[in-house]
């Protein structure tokens, strides 16, 4: 398989995340340290393929993920990586920081099953393979990982220190350590932290779909695999139906009415970039950089071309050609969750619709948030006309259209030279 991980830039180690986790808590908390670290990976000269800001994000809520479903503990993880990538994207959008394009910053969010104190942690029940993948990791899995950085961040504070000291006497790397200024976390003393949903009743989750045209990643894309990788639960060994994830992405046939269509990248293009997210914050294994297999199929058919990942655990990873609006989801009866953004709401419907007509059980569908600076972007001392700069810039960022837009109007830049 072709490499997706050369040799990260660096890794910033955050104090758990405050509570409840409002991105006004989130920038409080954050802002200073990601500024910081944005800048200097930012700014290194490294080549593109080695701009990595990998962001180590502890979770309290995540300590006894093993013994709850996925699904109980979705609302609020979704809430916390949406926050944080909205965080991110406006930073960028005001500093000028590319988190979009391929020779950009990979900017990728890593959940870190972590207690609040640092002093209760205890590692989670379950396989060896449970521990080398992610996206939910121990700090001693991501300590003992293939992933080899060249700088690792630390918060200045008491819970950054207690992060700090654990991951060093793990890792005993030698890269240098940075240490810097934090926020303020704020943890809710008349809001009692729930590890999980209990209001509802919630299903395991084997099979979950997700689809798109997956055009140049950007940070609403990191979201919604993200979640994808997340409500999937890890099966035993001695289940005989293993966890799949089903990625739907569009055929290049289907995509020539877009506009700017002669930037949109081809298909294995697409495959290859979503692929190198995932592997970033599933794979975690020690000793092999590549511990996945993987090949391609073509059969006859609708969704006859795929390409199929198998990880250690006997997790599938399918990524499919689609030729139509649904997808696997009206052909394989066993997938059991779609996740959509708020926005493709009436496609999730689509969907089920579909199944029901074929006596199918519907599709638990599951949302992320819309990325969004409007209600967010309201920096201290900034006028009218620079908020809106922002909310513009950010737009840009996570809209496939308008990074083609822009790839376009460099495009005849250069013709014109």
């Amino acid at each position: 398989m072709e490499s997706t991980n050369t040799k990260s830039s660096a890794l910033l180690l955050l104090p758990p995340i405050p509570h409840p986790p409002s991105f006004a808590a989130l920038k409080a908390a954050y802002n200073a340290p990601l500024l910081t670290c944005l800048r200097a990976v930012g700014h290194s000269h490294k080549p593109a393929s080695q701009r990595t800001l990998d962001i180590a994000l502890p979770c309290p809520h995540l300590q006894n993920s093993s013994k709850v479903t996925r699904e109980s503990l979705y609302a609020l993880t979704q809430t916390v990586v949406a926050n944080l990538y909205t965080l991110l994207c406006i930073i960028s959008a005001r500093e000028g920081f590319d988190v979009e394009g391929v020779d950009g910053i990979d900017v990728r969010i890593i959940l870190l099953a972590y207690p609040r104190d640092g002093k209760s942690f205890e590692p989670s029940e379950g396989r060896a393979e449970d521990e080398l993948e992610g996206p939910i990791v121990q700090v001693g899995s991501l300590a003992r990982c293939h992933k080899r950085w060249s700088t690792v961040y630390s918060v200045e504070s008491e819970q950054g220190e207690q992060l700090l000291k654990r991951f060093l006497s793990i890792a005993k790397t030698n890269c240098p350590v940075q240490k810097l200024r934090g926020g303020i976390v704020q943890v809710s003393p008349t809001q009692g932290e729930k590890d999980h949903d209990t209001t509802a009743q919630t299903k395991h989750h084997k099979h979950v779909a997700v689809g798109g045209t997956f055009d140049h990643l950007h940070i609403g894309h990191k979201l919604l695999l993200t979640m994808v990788a997340f409500t999937v639960d890890p099966t035993s060994a001695t289940e005989e139906n293993k966890a799949v994830i089903t990625i739907g992405i569009t055929a290049e046939d289907l995509l020539k009415n877009k506009k700017y269509a002669e930037f949109l990248e081809d298909w294995h293009d697409r495959y290859q970039s979503v692929h190198k997210f995932l592997h970033g914050i599933i794979s975690f294994d020690p000793a092999n950089e590549h511990p996945e297999s993987a090949r391609e199929i073509r059969n006859p058919g609708p969704n006859g071309h795929a390409v199929l990942v198998q990880y250690p655990s006997g997790l599938l990873i399918r990524y499919v050609e689609i030729w139509d609006p649904f997808g696997p989801t009206i052909t394989d009866e066993d997938i059991d969750a779609l996740i959509i953004s708020a926005e493709t709401r009436a496609g999730g419907k689509a969907v089920n619709e579909k199944r029901q007509e074929k006596s199918w059980k519907t599709l638990d569908v599951l949302e992320v948030d819309v990325l969004d600076a409007d209600e967010q972007e309201e920096e201290a001392g900034s006028t009218k006309a620079q908020v809106e700069g922002v909310q513009e810039a950010f737009q840009n960022k996570v809209s496939s259209t308008e990074i083609r837009k822009m790839q376009a109007e460099r495009s005849k830049g250069r013709s014109k030279v």
